[in-house]
């Protein structure tokens, strides 16, 4: 492809504005187009990158040139913009979680493979340096046991701010698993490889009574994997003296922490020093670099999670949740 990289935006909210401006710095990006159901948010945007802006995204990709677009919604909301992007042939990122419907994710994914698009899955610690200096050891030496999650306050909606009115109902996000500790289940699995099952229990009634809101307080998930390796995941938000983001990983003669945000990341082997490597501040350019060049050269392979792959991810977020409403483990239906 000769030229920028054409991007057009499907959700003008906080995630827009993330890749945005990680864009700034790319300079084969050209942020051509913005599109959102709330008018104001796609204005100000588009006035910002003197790009148009438009309510539907299927005309957005009709009257603008665009060489891919940025699916940037609530997990509720997805279906319409990937179906658009796959009946024109337009490759795709789609933040996480990609669903909170793995029926529709698995009808995507399929139309994806059909059409055989291009496409990317918002999995930012897939590229960081800490997270694949682990994955290289664990190629020779495989994770036994994994544990890790996200920790957080009670919830406290404001009108004023749209995604914690939505993130509190389970229908809407699919709950604190799904929507948020998705990026440590997608960082397992790209450690450890496939899962084969899913067993889960939640706490609820710890925290005060808010309208509206449905999610659990905390939730304990246990996952299998093929390779033998188990881990117990957890989400919570409940805990408002103190939270955080960690996962650590044990192998037989290595093991890994990773704490916060960026994923700070320590590697211990035996008999050597400890290796510390600090996260990224600027994941998301690195990941959106990677995207836009996969899509200018029309070589993938720079990409770490295809759509297809995210789907993996989601079906375990989505049998955690059915684990804790039935009590019963869920085999994975991609591991039959």
């Amino acid at each position: 492809m000769a030229g920028k990289v054409r991007v057009g935006f499907i959700g003008s909210g906080g995630m827009a504005v993330a890749h945005t401006g990680a864009m700034e710095s790319i300079r084969d990006a050209q942020i051509a187009a913005f599109c959102d159901v709330v008018p104001e948010r796609a204005q100000a945007l588009g006035e910002k990158y003197d790009a148009p802006v438009f309510a539907d995204a299927g005309k957005m990709m009709d009257e603008v040139a665009l060489d891919c677009v940025y699916v940037l919604l609530p997990p509720f909301s997805h279906g319409a913009a990937e179906k658009a992007a796959i009946d024109r042939k337009i490759p795709f990122f789609v933040e996480k979680p990609i669903n909170v419907n793995l029926k529709q994710a698995n009808q995507i994914a399929e139309a994806v493979a059909g059409a055989n698009l291009m496409t990317c899955a918002g999995y930012m610690n897939r590229y960081r340096k800490g997270v694949n200096a682990a994955k290289k050891l664990l190629a020779k030496d495989p994770a036994v046991l994994v544990i890790g999650g996200w920790i957080g306050g009670s919830p406290n909606p404001n009108p004023e701010v749209p995604i914690t009115m939505w993130w509190v109902q389970k229908d809407k996000s699919g709950g604190q698993f799904l929507e948020q500790v998705t990026h440590t289940v997608d960082l397992v699995r790209y450690l450890c490889g496939d899962a084969v099952q899913v067993s889960a229990a939640a706490a609820t009634g710890f925290n005060p009574p808010v309208p509206g809101c449905d999610i659990d307080d905390a939730t304990a998930v246990t996952v299998k994997f093929a390779s033998g390796a188990v881990a117990n995941l957890y989400s919570c938000c409940a805990s408002n003296a103190k939270g955080g983001v960690d996962l650590r990983v044990f192998a037989n003669q290595c093991a890994f922490t990773m704490d916060g945000w960026g994923h700070d990341t320590v590697i211990h082997r035996r008999g050597k020093e400890d290796e510390t490597i600090a996260g990224e501040g600027n994941i998301f350019e690195i990941e959106d670099r990677a995207f836009l060049k996969a899509v200018r050269t029309g070589d993938p392979k720079g990409i770490k999670s295809s759509y297809e792959d995210a789907v993996k991810t989601l079906e375990i977020s989505v049998a955690a949740n059915k684990s804790t409403a039935t009590g019963r483990t869920i085999k994975l239906a991609s591991a039959a």
